[in-house]
């Protein structure tokens, strides 16, 4: 996701199309097996290979905006892909859906077996903005992950951010902490309803990433539903938002900023590889004494 403003957070903003900030749906749409009526026409077009209908549920109007593994694609390379798997079997397991009268968001994990000889499972992320345009349901927006390499959350229940925290006291203890055991301070900036900030907190608790985090105290700073939240402490660590999160930044033991991401290099967190996250977490470590 390392675009200006973050792909999926385009998927929710069409939220503002019709409404401001969407809740958590508590039973959508119960008659289907996703939770999501037209998430289910679209997972059996893609098992009948049905080209018309499937073509027929991405919007035209706005154009739909799809990206692959950080690429951006038209619908038609998304539909090309579906298509081309040539499924005999295609399990959605969701892992969130949002509503709001008019628009949906929908974020899940694909498992395909496909059809052609020997083709192994494929399995694939993917994160759907849909809109009602009239009576039809058409995706208006979605990221597309394909073999991620890291662990992808089965829900977003996690309170990584809770509201409550103070982020100034967290930072003041860890800068102690750091003081005391020779560590630097992990800022990571992010919020509970951002997918990719899950992505990379199951990647920091991974066995193999153990004794690298050992020389980090992990603070997450709270950034709320509408990124205005530590405003002060996005200014203080020179962070630029408006190239997505979940976004990072170091600081010594005496809260020294070292460094900042500027890119949005983790904002796709997703589509990173273990090695990835491993070459910047070791770059910034403390040196030995």
């Amino acid at each position: 996701m390392g675009r200006t403003i973050g792909f999926f957070r385009y998927v929710v903003w069409v939220f503002v199309i019709v409404g401001t900030q969407c809740a958590i749906a508590q039973n959508s749409a119960t008659d289907s097996p996703t939770g999501f009526p037209p998430l289910e026409q679209w997972r059996k077009a893609i098992l009948a290979g049905d080209s018309a209908t499937l073509r027929g549920l991405y919007s035209a109007d706005p154009v739909a905006q799809v990206e692959t593994n950080g690429v951006k694609n038209g619908a038609d390379a998304d539909i090309n892909f579906w298509l081309g798997l040539k499924a005999r079997d295609l399990k959605l397991e969701i892992v969130r859906i949002r509503e709001k009268p008019g628009a949906e968001s929908v974020i899940f994990k694909a498992e395909v077996q496909s059809g052609l000889p020997n083709a192994p499972t494929v399995n694939v992320t993917d994160a759907q903005g849909w809109q009602k345009q009239g009576e039809q349901w058409r995706i208006v927006g979605a990221e597309r992950t394909d073999a991620p390499h890291l662990k992808q959350p089965s829900d977003m229940k996690k309170n990584i951010y809770p509201a409550d925290a103070d982020a100034h006291a967290e930072i003041k203890e860890a800068e102690e902490k750091a003081v005391a055991q020779h560590k630097r301070v992990l800022l990571v900036f992010g919020a509970n309803w951002c997918y990719d900030c899950h992505v990379l907190d199951l990647a920091f608790h991974r066995p193999d990433f153990a004794p690298v985090m050992e020389r980090y105290e992990v603070v997450h700073v709270d950034l709320g539903d509408d990124e205005k939240k530590n405003a002060d402490l996005v200014k203080q660590f020179d962070v630029p938002l408006n190239k997505g999160i979940p976004a990072l930044a170091v600081a010594d033991s005496d809260g020294n900023l070292l460094v900042s991401q500027k890119n949005g290099e983790f904002e796709d967190a997703r589509s990173l590889t273990p090695e990835t996250l491993l070459e910047f977490l070791n770059k910034w470590k403390p040196a030995a004494r």
